[in-house]
C-alpha cells in the first residue's frame, strides 16, 4: 500500500479501504477525523477574537468589558500553549492556542489603550506577565509546578468568565462584548469536546 501522508495525516488506510469498495474501519477513520477536526479548529481560531477587536475599535469603547476576564484568558492560553510545546504535541493539537494567545494579547493591549489612564495595579499585572510568560513558554520551570499550572488552567478559564458575567449583570447589558466572538468560542469548545471524544 502506498503511503499518503499530509500534515501528519495518513490517508492511505482510508483510501485503501474505499478503493476496495469497503467503508474504512473505526480504527482507521477516527484518527484521520480527529486530525482533520484539529486542523479545522486551528484554521477557525485565527479569527475568533477578531470580531471583538473590531467592535472595540469601531466604537472606541470598552463599555461593559471586564479587563480581568480578558487578562485571565491570556494567562490560561499561555499555560496551555506552554504545556503543549513542552510535551512536543503535534501542531494540530495546539495550533489554535498559539493563534488565540496572539489575538488575546492584542485584545488586552487594545483594552488597556481605551482604559486610559491605567492604574498602577494594571501596570503591575502587565509587567509580571511580560516577565514570567517567556519562562513558562520556554518550559524553564520546575516540572511539578508545570503540571500544577496546567491542571489549574481549566479553573483559570472558568473564573475568567465570572468577572464578565458580573459586568453584564451589573450594567444589565453586554456593552461592547461581541456576540460573534462568544459564539465562536462556544463552537470551538464544542469542537474540542468532539475531538477529545473521538480520540478516546
Amino acid at each position: 500500500m502506498v503511503e499518503m501522508k499530509f500534515l501528519g495525516m495518513d490517508f492511505s488506510c482510508a483510501l485503501g479501504s474505499l478503493s476496495r469498495g469497503d467503508f474504512p474501519e473505526k480504527d482507521c477513520l477516527l484518527p484521520l477525523i480527529s486530525k482533520l477536526l484539529g486542523y479545522c479548529i486551528v484554521a477557525a481560531s485565527t479569527t475568533v477574537k477578531l470580531p471583538q477587536i473590531l467592535k472595540i475599535l469601531k466604537h472606541k469603547s470598552i463599555r461593559g468589558l471586564s479587563v480581568v476576564a480578558f487578562e485571565l484568558e491570556v494567562v490560561g492560553y499561555t499555560i496551555a500553549l506552554a504545556y503543549c510545546l513542552h510535551k512536543g504535541l503535534p501542531f494540530s493539537a495546539y495550533g489554535e492556542l498559539a493563534f488565540l494567545l496572539i489575538q488575546a494579547i492584542i485584545l488586552v493591549a487594545i483594552i488597556y489603550y481605551f482604559s486610559q489612564p491605567m492604574g498602577t495595579w494594571t501596570w503591575m499585572r502587565a509587567l509580571i506577565y511580560c516577565g514570567v510568560a517567556p519562562t513558562i513558554l520556554a518550559g524553564q520551570i520546575d516540572p511539578l509546578l508545570f503540571e500544577a499550572l496546567y491542571a489549574s488552567q481549566h479553573a483559570i478559564f472558568f473564573f475568567a468568565r465570572v468577572p464578565q458575567i458580573w459586568e453584564n449583570f451589573k450594567h444589565k447589558s453586554t456593552g461592547e462584548l461581541s456576540f460573534l466572538t462568544s459564539l465562536m468560542n462556544f463552537a470551538g469548545s464544542m469542537g474540542k469536546f468532539v475531538l477529545t471524544i473521538a480520540s478516546v
